[in-house]
């Protein structure tokens, strides 16, 4: 119940936001409201007179509407009309059971003491039954020779939301936009639902009407999908404990009814989808989490053209996001995904004090970082890779298309990954070693992509690997700058390959796209490094002898140290099989190579 409890409080305090529209924002919806996507849009005056039509732009089609426990989540075709904006197949006489339906539910409303001029305009509107023929005459549809809609095809199911002119009590035409509409059919629905069994609310502790159906369309993506549903009375979704769904929980209406449309706000406002789950975190009181350091579409993270710039540039922003998020606050972490159609799952869910969700972030951004290339400005700079990024490096492949080659995932896949390395920062916990070998592997094989994915790869899997051993030693035993004297041998090397690679390069024209025979023999040199080396270093010496003296002395004189450091292994410990650390050798050892010696 924790993730309810914490919407539910979400709620509470953002209440005085219920059904206020925000530019950029998402809506909160009030209680016994739903969200629909309306086509259609119908302005009339207060005496229900017809005053013109429109179609609704796809970009403005989200709308709030009045919804009974029923209504709300119907599927299918039934007869369980929305009290006031409905598909159009609910206002026409041509479907009688659902017009009936409609027309009985509103005129309850009007009838009561909660009415309101918007809800009986539309009443007296809909039951004058010109509204076909309206919308006919605005050529907003097309009527065949039986008078019923033929065109556009399916309009029929139009959504239809209103537009009441000259209500003296409010300047608000839209009925969707209209918070005394909302508040008047709130106070109609409670007096309507206050006779039904009542229990124990397990979200909020009060007496409250039991709620059998609970809402649905949490997330977008997984609409029809409900957190809370236990209708199977006839499977397995008691497994024997109970007789009936509420012997397990109950849930009353109010706080159900809050607690949804909080999440539902969090997740359209805050949430990233990713493979088709959802990502949300959020602070109930309703300070700022950062998203830039969400890690997973962040906005304006740190970078610096060097390791001391990137921590100060971190340091400063942490600073700000301190500064907006009190230390006690709570940040709510969750993961939604649909196991059914039916069914939406919370797939993980955290509770952390600011401070330590902050202390946490800061940690990954501190040791999960590396050198990455700036392609448009060419240069180098430091960053930590997305998470969405490692998942789709470490086990996607590279589809190549017309203009670039994208590196392409299995959705399920995808999402898995990238839950495992959100864990990762959240939970505090070391990356797992699979994803380490897997772009290892990966990066090891330069000639499957394309030259900038190829480089994108390295300074990923860098900057993984780094993090990964650090975190098992406890200390920054790895660091970025190239360590000569550095005691390992696969480290070693790397700066060797990087050297082999760069002595062959040096010697290409300006426009050469030939790889060096370095890049070529990558993949076996990591598997047999002594007996390829050897090859290499028979390979590259007709390209050692076309540099000029100066150069040529100084690549002996790199090889010969780099061999010194090797020369403390014997040769079968030589030709083993390289560790993943050999590429930060390579990188580092390649980049010393390419930065010119005034910098």
């Amino acid at each position: 119940m924790g993730l309810f409890q914490k919407a539910l409080e979400t709620y509470n305090c953002f209440s005085a936001k219920a059904g206020v529209a925000e530019e950029g924002h998402a809506a909160l919806l009030p209680v016994s409201h739903i969200m629909q996507n309306a086509q259609i849009e119908i302005s009339i005056d207060i005496s229900g007179n017809f005053a013109g039509a429109v179609l609704v732009d796809k970009k403005e089609q989200k709308t709030i509407i009045p919804a009974t426990i029923e209504s709300a989540s119907r599927t299918g075709d039934n007869n369980r009309a929305h009290p006031l904006s409905d598909q159009l197949r609910y206002l026409i006489k041509i479907n009688e059971d659902k017009y009936n339906a409609y027309i009985s539910q509103l005129q309850a409303w009007t009838e009561s003491v909660y009415c309101h001029p918007k809800a009986a305009a539309v009443l007296k509107y809909v039951q004058n039954g010109t509204i076909l023929k309206d919308l006919a005459a605005d050529k907003i549809i097309v009527l065949n020779d039986q008078g019923e809609p033929a065109e556009p095809k399916g309009c029929d199911k139009f959504m239809v939301r209103w537009r009441v002119l000259g209500d003296s009590q409010n300047n608000v035409t839209a009925c969707w936009m209209d918070t005394s509409l909302f508040e008047a059919y709130i106070n109609y629905y409670d007096s309507q639902i206050k006779d039904n069994a009542m229990d124990l609310c397990m979200l909020d502790g009060d007496m409250d009407v039991v709620l059998e159906s609970n809402p649905k369309g949490i997330v977008a993506a997984n609409y029809g999908a409900k957190l809370i549903s236990a209708n199977d009375t006839s499977g397995f979704t008691f497994r024997g404990r109970f007789t009936e769904g509420r012997q397990a929980a109950t849930v009353g209406y109010h706080a159900s009814q809050k607690a949804h449309n909080a999440l539902q706000w969090v997740a359209s406002d805050q949430g990233v989808i990713i493979g088709g789950r959802t990502f949300i975190c959020w602070n109930p009181k309703g300070n700022t989490v950062p998203k830039r350091m969400s890690l997973i579409k962040p906005n304006n993270q740190p970078v610096g053209d060097n390791q001391v710039d990137y921590l100060k540039n971190l340091q400063r922003t942490m600073l700000g996001c301190r500064n907006d998020l009190p230390a006690n606050d709570d940040v709510i972490i969750a993961s939604l995904d649909a196991a059914t159609t039916g069914r939406l799952s919370v797939v993980y869910y955290n509770e952390l004090k600011a401070s330590d969700f902050l202390d946490r972030v800061e940690n990954w951004y501190q040791t999960c970082c590396w050198y990455a290339w700036d392609w448009k400005n060419k240069k180098i700079y430091v960053q930590s890779p997305l998470i969405t990024d490692i998942a789709r490096f470490a086990f996607g492949v590279e589809r190549k298309g017309k203009e670039n080659a994208d590196i392409d995932i299995n959705d399920k896949l995808l999402r898995e990954q990238v839950q495992r390395l959100y864990r990762c920062i959240a939970d505090a916990v070391k990356i797992p070693f699979d994803i380490v070998k897997a772009l290892a592997k990966r990066a090891s094989m330069p000639l499957a992509y394309e030259f900038v994915n190829r480089n994108k790869l390295l300074f990923i899997t860098c900057a993984v690997i780094r993090k990964y051993h650090n975190d098992i030693l406890g200390k920054e035993e790895w660091k970025m700058s190239l360590e000569d004297n550095k005691k390992d041998r696969s480290y070693q090397f790397g700066r060797l390959l990087a050297v082999m690679e760069k002595i062959e390069r040096d010697t290409y024209d300006k426009d050469e796209m030939r790889e060096p025979n370095a890049i070529r023999m990558q993949t076996i040199f990591c598997e047999r490094p002594l007996y390829v080396s050897k090859i290499l270093n028979l390979r590259v010496t007709p390209y050692l002898q076309r540099q000029n003296i100066q150069s040529r002395a100084f690549y002996r004189n790199l090889i010969g140290k780099i061999m010194e450091e090797l020369s403390c292994y014997s040769e079968f410990e030589l030709n083993k099989p390289l560790k993943e650390t050999y590429l930060m050798g390579y990188y580092l050892q390649r980049k010393e190579l390419y930065t010119p010696v005034n910098k």
